[in-house]
Formats: structure tokens, C-alpha cells, sequence
């Protein structure tokens, strides 16, 4: 009865802020066209280098020119779950924790765990991230020679929910910090994320052991887009590479979770010197 309880809690809190993000949206419909548009043509510019150089030379490395639209459509997708679920800082958590903020979630009467889950939900806002990585997806899909059934699916979203959950145990591995020094691990948090933003779209083949480990580890932009992809696509050295992306997403958001709960005790006995609402979804 609690874990029912607890879901449907969970659809209720994404039900009220999707209402209240549709409610911005709608509030001025320029604004909101603006926004699609603006979104919608970064987005997809994030990923121009990569399809241009996979269409001039047919592909890149081992993978065909489809195989790269079809991983470049995948880390478009993650990134875009990031900002649907995760919005108004609570991906950059760095922000929330280094600004105060944190106090307006600890007075809700409600776990901290399911105020971090549910009040940064925007689809409406988010959809313009997600959509260009659907269409992407939909298209090389339709061009290779996938055998697509119920259990291909299920993995490809098992690997789908892990990368995202990968970068968010990243992003709140670095925000964390912020609970030692709020200014600095603001900017070094944030300038971190970017950085696996930008390298998420590029196949890791023929990298250099060492380098390929510190991109799977220390900055895991291989689990964002090219392992699962490698693996989904039938590039891996075994099947077996199917489950190591997950596998990777359960040490990394344990490690999330104990450097998180580290801090917490930091900041019961410390507290917070600084406080701005910018950002924040009051």
C-alpha cells in the first residue's frame, strides 16, 4: 500500500507541475513560440558537427552514417529527459545548494528524495529537447537493419533511463560540493555538465585505453550516448555490454547518493551564508 501511495503521490506532484508549466508557456504565446524555436535550433546545432562529418565520409570510424544519427538522436533524448524532469535547477543542484535554496525544499512536508523527483517537472518546456532526439531516433531507426521487438525495446529503455541517470548522478556528484563551497562548486559544477553536453554526440572507438577509461569514469560521457548505443546497435564486443551501462548507473548514483547525504550533515551543522531566488521555482 505505501509504494502505490507513493506513486500515485508521485503522478499527483508531476500533474500539478505540468499544469503550472503549461501556465508560464500559455501566459504569452510569443514568448512560448520564441522559446520552441530557439530551443528547438540549439538544440539540434549541438549535434550539426557530428551529422555533417558522418555525411561527408559516410559515417565516422566504424559506425555508418545511420549508426551515428541514430546515437546522436539517443544523447539528444537523455539530455532532454535531464531538463523535462530535472528543470529549474534541480539538475544544476550546485546552484540550489550554493544559493540556500535548499531550505525551501526541506520545509516541505514531504521526503527530500520526492521534492527533487517531482518539482523540477516541465514537459511542456521541455518537449522542445526531446522531439529533435524522437524524430532523429525514428529516422535512422527506420534505416537499420534493427530486429525491434519487446525485448530489444525494453533494453533500449533500461539503457535509455541509465544514461540519464548517470548524468544526473554526475551533476549532483559535482552540485554536492557545493555544499563545502557554494561559490566555486557553482561554477566548476556547471562548467563540468557543459562539458558532457558537448562531447556526448562523438563515437569513443579507437580512443586510448586511458582516455577511454577517465570518459567512462571520472567523466562518464561514454555511458551518455556511445556505449548503449554501441552496444544496442550490435557493435559490442558481447551482449553482455547491454547491461554495463546500467550497471555503471547504480555505482554512480550510489556514489550520488553517499556524497549527497555526506553533505547533508555538513549543512545540518553549518547551514548556509548565502541566499538568491534566482532560479528558483517558488
Amino acid at each position: 500500500m505505501h509504494i502505490i501511495y507513493t506513486i500515485r503521490r508521485i503522478l499527483q506532484l508531476w500533474r500539478m507541475y505540468g499544469a503550472l508549466d503549461f501556465t508560464f508557456l500559455m501566459s504569452d504565446i510569443r514568448l512560448a513560440l520564441t522559446w520552441y524555436v530557439s530551443d528547438g535550433i540549439v538544440n539540434f546545432a549541438t549535434v550539426t558537427a557530428t551529422l555533417l562529418l558522418a555525411e561527408r565520409f559516410a559515417g565516422i570510424g566504424g559506425w555508418s552514417r545511420d549508426q551515428i544519427v541514430f546515437m546522436l538522436g539517443y544523447a539528444t533524448v537523455v539530455t532532454g529527459l535531464m531538463h523535462t524532469f530535472f528543470g529549474y535547477n534541480v539538475l544544476m543542484s550546485s546552484r540550489r545548494l550554493g544559493r540556500g535554496q535548499l531550505d525551501h525544499t526541506l520545509a516541505q512536508p514531504q521526503p527530500i528524495w520526492l521534492a527533487l523527483l517531482t518539482e523540477g517537472f516541465m514537459p511542456f518546456s521541455g518537449a522542445p529537447m526531446i522531439l529533435p532526439g524522437l524524430g532523429l531516433l525514428l529516422w535512422a531507426g527506420a534505416r537499420l537493419p534493427l530486429a525491434v521487438g519487446p525485448g530489444w525495446l525494453a533494453l533500449f529503455a533500461l539503457n535509455l533511463a541509465a544514461s540519464a541517470a548517470i548524468v544526473l548522478a554526475f551533476a549532483f556528484l559535482w552540485g554536492s560540493l557545493a555544499f563545502w563551497a557554494p561559490r566555486s562548486a557553482e561554477e566548476i559544477s556547471s562548467s563540468a555538465i557543459r562539458l558532457l553536453d558537448q562531447l556526448k554526440g562523438f563515437p569513443l572507438d579507437g580512443v586510448a585505453p586511458l582516455l577511454l577509461g577517465s570518459m567512462l569514469g571520472a567523466l562518464p560521457v561514454g555511458f551518455v550516448a556511445w556505449y548503449p548505443c554501441r552496444a544496442l546497435l550490435g557493435l559490442g564486443a558481447s551482449p553482455a555490454d547491454l547491461w554495463i551501462t546500467p550497471l555503471a548507473a547504480i555505482l554512480f548514483v550510489l556514489a550520488a547518493i553517499a556524497l549527497f547525504l555526506k553533505g547533508m550533515h555538513h549543512y545540518e551543522r553549518i547551514g548556509s551564508q548565502r541566499y538568491s531566488s534566482f532560479g528558483h521555482r517558488g
